[in-house]
């Protein structure tokens, strides 16, 4: 292409691209805060993706009718940006995907917060650590994706995180989360 730049549709160039995580029999979407303008482009991204459930973390930007008229469940669990969750938020987390992951095998869990580098990955690191992975391994493993993911407090909140191996169980086909 001689000289010519090729802009990306609907998207901010300062918001990073939706990004997949997957370990074991989880799947997450973490995403950015889509605005009523750009909101049919990101349905479509949730359903590309086979998204059931999004957990909003950030405070309600945008209406949530469209996508639930999509039969996608909308969870409004909103905290502070920069911060830890606090621990009612990250028990309904852990307490949606042992159902949803467990009912709904290779469903796909969506989570954004405004740019998705703090809070969702945080709550996503949090499930990989029920999983008994280190908590060093899961913020390595979601920065890998999601580069500047993780603020100084973020960090220490997941180093000192205590798992209870919430996420451990097996499916129906006797596979556990972690193997």
């Amino acid at each position: 292409a001689s000289g010519q730049t090729s802009a990306r549709p609907s998207t901010a160039p300062w918001l990073p691209t939706p990004v997949e995580i997957t370990y074991e029999n989880l799947r997450f979407l973490i995403t950015h805060n889509p605005t009523n303008a750009t909101l049919s482009k990101f349905i479509e991204e949730l359903k590309k993706y086979g998204v059931t459930t999004l957990v909003r973390v950030c405070d309600a930007t945008y209406d949530q009718a469209p996508i639930e008229k999509e039969g996608i469940q909308v969870l409004d669990w909103p905290f502070d940006d920069g911060a830890p969750p606090p621990s009612q938020i990250v028990e309904d987390w852990l307490n949606l995907l042992k159902t949803k992951f467990r009912e709904e095998p290779g469903c796909c869990v969506a989570v954004h917060c405004v740019a998705g580098l703090g809070r969702a990955p945080v709550l996503v690191a949090l499930a990989l650590i029920e999983c008994g992975m280190k908590y060093e391994d899961a913020v390595q493993f979601i920065r890998q994706k999601r580069r500047g993911a993780f603020n100084s407090k973020q960090l220490l909140y997941l180093e000192k995180y205590r798992p209870k191996m919430r996420l451990r169980f097996k499916d129906a086909n006797g596979h556990c989360c972690v193997q």
